[in-house]
């Protein structure tokens, strides 16, 4: 199950489980679309794999299987 972050990595922006501006890897380092596609080139800084959007939970399934509320940001700039 994913953990559905509630930020981006880089820039710490808000990326709540509906938002469609998060972007992921297979590891789930998270990311908006701004920093994934501007900074990033859709490359993870963390493990070099892709990024591609995070798909949205339904709200029905969130009542049992809620998002992560621990929030990861990198100690230095994405840049």
């Amino acid at each position: 199950m994913l953990i559905l972050r509630p930020n981006c990595e880089c820039c710490d922006k808000n990326l709540p489980p509906e938002s469609v501006e998060a972007f992921i890897c297979t590891f789930e380092c998270t990311f908006c679309f701004n920093c994934a596609e501007t900074i990033l080139d859709f490359i993870c800084p963390n493990c070099s794999g892709n990024l591609v959007q995070r798909p949205i939970r339904p709200v029905a399934a969130l009542k049992n299987n809620p998002a992560s509320a621990k929030r990861v940001l990198k100690a230095h700039s994405c840049a």
